[in-house]
């Protein structure tokens, strides 16, 4: 309880009555709650992305979420999100869905900034549903390397050649571009409307554990990729829903039965590499200070 002095001067007051009366700006570093009701889930973006309806529709039934509904997705191959914003206004499906107000989260994939699609997106949103959440993935980068033009095509890659200390430091510049346009959405527009999944982190530290033989059934790195760009095998597509299906309902994937795209793959000690993503998944959702999410303490 707030005990204010008779010696507190009456301007003083005043001051004090609008400390207590204006409350701040949300803040994305403020406690989450996890999410019980199913949401209208659209999702648009490229291959590191688009498998991921058909796996968090999957683990959202395993979680007894029985309302969860992907309205729609548009896939486009190696594209920034400004392609599907200029996809023709007929065939538009991600504009088409979010002027009906009836999506709660779109999810994106954008390749390097800057990229308008991203805002475009949002104000359009904002406008037809205004709590919405728009979900920015922060991919894996392809070739294992940095490059913004996204024109460099290495004739080969080693994805067991690089450590993880490189690997944190070959990816820093790339995640702090995107944060820093998060943060620049949600202070223009006023609101936390757009947040992190941190799947590139996600990825990196699964991609440790391998180097540090602490990974069950996965002896090498690139047992995670089927090409030298870096698409998804069974293990890394789990891995990458599982942080959608954290920050979408802000819950821990822990204690979920493997998702058919792991199970399929018939990799020795399933179920354990399986606990261990889920681990690895949590733990980078958590740990991003604009996913959204909070560990409970």
């Amino acid at each position: 309880m707030l005990i204010i002095r008779k010696t507190v001067p009456r301007q003083g007051l005043l001051y004090l009555a609008l400390a207590l009366f204006v409350a701040p700006a949300p803040a994305q570093d403020a406690p989450s709650h996890a999410i019980d009701k199913g949401q209208r889930v659209f999702s648009a973006g490229h291959s590191f992305h688009m498998f991921i309806p058909a796996i968090v529709r999957e683990l959202a039934k395993s979680a007894g979420i029985k309302d969860h509904e992907q309205v729609g997705q548009q896939g486009i191959g190696g594209s920034r999100v400004i392609q599907h914003w200029d996809v023709a206004e007929e065939k538009n499906q991600v504009k088409k869905a979010l002027k009906t107000g009836k999506v709660d989260v779109l999810t994106l994939s954008p390749i390097h900034l800057p990229d308008p699609g991203i805002e475009n997106f949002l104000k359009l949103a904002l406008e037809h549903n205004p709590n919405i959440r728009i979900t920015v993935q922060e991919n894996w980068l392809p070739f294992d390397i940095y490059d913004t033009t996204f024109k460099i095509r290495p004739m080969k890659v080693d994805h067991n050649a690089l450590t993880a200390a490189e690997l944190r430091k070959l990816h820093a510049p790339y995640f702090q571009t995107i944060d820093d346009h998060v943060r620049e959405l949600n202070k223009k527009f006023g609101k936390d409307a757009v947040f992190v999944a941190p799947v590139g982190q996600a990825v990196i530290a699964l991609r440790a554990k391998i180097i540090a033989g602490q990974a069950p059934g996965l002896k090498t790195q690139d047992e995670l990729f089927t090409d030298a760009i870096g698409h998804a095998k069974a293990p890394l597509a789990a891995l990458v829903a599982y942080c959608h299906y954290g920050v979408i309902y802000r819950k821990s994937p822990a204690g979920l039965a493997a998702p058919a795209v792991l199970t399929k793959a018939n990799i020795a000690e399933e179920e354990k590499l399986n606990r261990l993503l889920q681990e690895l998944a949590w733990q980078a959702v958590t740990q991003h200070p604009l996913s959204g999410v909070r560990a409970a303490k």
